[in-house]
């Protein structure tokens, strides 16, 4: 693997309101670096490729370990994890190319390649994404659920909402209250949960609304671009059947 310097380029912007502009940054190349490692050897001595002084670059990041989302970013045109992005493997995609760093464009830049997922957290408020209990109390053991029920659960409790799936999804945008497949698949998850079928319907109605189930163009994108390769498109299938099902009983119900 070529030792020559790295070189990045950064699409830089004060806050959502300032024009965005490209800055080419040059750093040492060390062996197994990850995009993290390169923004902190920028964010050690802030000078671009010219070596003109410039402000430190501003992004997010936590685990480092593709756990918490947090580091997301367009890679090259390719949203992905910062954090598990190496050197190594991007310069074999693109040889001699520099690297080319983003912020997600479906939500609103903070600063640099940081962006404000609250649309995100506020979908999951909306899908009710949590089992509710009622008090503090000790409610004892749950009902076992089955090996398969359980494995499958599993993976879809491993989403992170890093934004992968809706950057990708092009009926996620700021003209659509579509609240992506991330959010539909957690509903998916929650109302298989012993406890959490008791909400069930919530869930269900909650999709059935404006920016619901019907609102996903079946693009697939988003299960091509998922880090934890969680089957959404699956989700979003079972999703559609529950919802249709709900909407023929409350039907014939009345």
């Amino acid at each position: 693997m070529s030792s020559e310097p790295i070189k990045i380029r950064i699409k830089r912007q004060s806050d959502a309101k300032s024009p965005a502009s490209w800055v080419d940054f040059q750093i040492p190349y060390r062996p197994s670096m990850n995009i993290i490692s390169c923004l902190m050897e920028i964010q050690k001595n802030p000078v671009d490729a010219a070596g003109k002084p410039v402000d430190p670059v501003s992004w997010d990041c936590s685990c480092l370990e593709e756990v918490c989302g947090a580091c997301t970013m367009v890679i090259n045109g390719r949203v992905r994890q910062s954090c598990s992005a190496l050197v190594d493997n991007i310069r074999k995609e693109n040889p001699g190319q520099p690297i080319s760093l983003e912020p997600m464009t479906k939500f609103p830049v903070v600063r640099d390649l940081c962006v404000d997922r609250s649309r995100m957290f506020e979908s999951l408020k909306k899908v009710k994404a949590w089992v509710p209990i009622d008090g503090t109390h000790d409610l004892g053991p749950g009902q076992r659920m089955n090996e398969a029920d359980r494995e499958e659960s599993y993976h879809l409790s491993t989403c992170m909402t890093c934004g992968c799936c809706v950057e990708s999804c092009p009926n996620y945008n700021e003209d659509s209250k579509f609240i992506g497949p991330a959010a539909i698949s957690q509903v998916v998850l929650f109302n298989s949960h012993p406890t959490g079928k008791l909400n069930a319907g919530e869930r269900l109605d909650a999709i059935m609304g404006e920016g619901g189930i019907t609102d996903c163009g079946n693009a697939q994108n988003c299960v091509n671009v998922c880090p934890k390769s969680i089957p959404l498109t699956t989700s979003i299938a079972k999703a559609s059947r529950a919802t249709t099902t709900r909407m023929f009983s409350k039907i014939f119900d009345t």
